[in-house]
């Protein structure tokens, strides 16, 4: 909902292509949710890493959580033990936290969904989520998540962006997923949230397997660049920008001390390269364009 820039919706008008966010008259927030849960939908837990990194830029505070009990194996997903500030011994019990901010300079209001996979009864636990949406007057849900793909970690991180709901594909020219087999909470969480009638995309980074292990800053990056597309609002991701350059240099020189991981990586490369040669990559470079434009405007006093 693009007031932040000023625009309102005149009445009879049709909305804007290509924006997730529907105009709203002035004075009124728009509120999002995003969520991303650590596990099965989570490779290289990019997708929770960028919301954490989110919710800390944006100075989040946390509204609710839901209790460990009623859906976690602890055997599974064990508790942890750590020191606190004082010295003492504490117990952190998986939970499901949210956390409320909102983002500088615009009308939109984010709720973050930060939890572990949980174990037992995602009917109830995707129903507990929904019961907070409504109190938090959720607009719209934005779910994030990360898989391991055939991808080479030296070029572009590919973030695909899907939604169930016919009018938002059009809106936003956006293809229905075709993907059949066993999913996870995001998946649940998706159709419940249609369902509810709430306005839901899904964001799936692609996270190189042949390094699997976190942090990925890279798929965080791209992730993060996405929503920054949907939410129409500039993002400070410099000090993450940094990380991503050092994690590919670091990825760089493991690779060139094994030849058939150089190899490897060098035919994904071809591949990537060769699918990408007849789209001459204008949109992404057009895309990348208008993100510097109005992170310049940010910056000026």
């Amino acid at each position: 909902m693009n007031s932040f820039d000023g625009d309102t919706a005149e009445p009879g008008a049709e909305p804007e292509p290509d924006r997730f966010l529907l105009p709203v008259a002035d004075g009124e927030r728009v509120t999002v949710m995003l969520a991303a849960f650590e596990g099965w939908n989570d490779a290289g837990e990019a997708a929770s890493d960028s919301l954490r990194y989110l919710n800390k830029l944006w100075g989040g505070k946390k509204v609710a959580s839901i209790d460990a009990d009623e859906y976690y194996d602890f055997q599974f997903t064990r508790p942890t033990v750590r020191r606190n500030a004082a010295g003492e011994r504490k117990i952190k019990w998986p939970s499901t936290r949210i956390y409320k901010a909102s983002a500088p300079n615009s009308n939109v209001d984010v709720i973050f969904v930060q939890g572990t996979e949980p174990s037992y009864k995602w009917r109830a636990y995707t129903a507990e989520l929904l019961v907070h949406a409504e109190a938090l007057k959720v607009d719209y849900v934005v779910l994030v998540g990360a898989l391991l793909a055939d991808v080479p970690h030296s070029r572009p991180i590919p973030v695909s962006t899907s939604s169930d709901d016919a009018p938002l594909r059009e809106r936003l020219d956006l293809e229905a997923s075709q993907y059949e087999g066993p999913v996870g909470i995001v998946g649940v969480l998706s159709e419940v949230s249609l369902l509810a009638g709430i306005p839901t995309v899904s964001l799936w980074a692609a996270v190189p397997h042949y390094v699997a292990q976190a942090p990925s800053p890279k798929a965080q990056l791209a992730l993060l660049h996405r929503i920054e597309e949907l939410l129409q609002v500039p993002l400070d991701t410099h000090e993450l920008a940094e990380e991503s350059d050092a994690w590919e240099r670091g990825v760089d020189e493991l690779a060139t001390e094994d030849p058939e991981i150089a190899a490897y990586v060098r035919q994904l490369e071809e591949a990537k390269d060769t699918a990408d040669l007849p789209e001459a990559s204008g949109e992404s470079i057009a895309r990348e364009f208008e993100r510097y434009l109005k992170r310049r405007g940010q910056d000026r006093p």
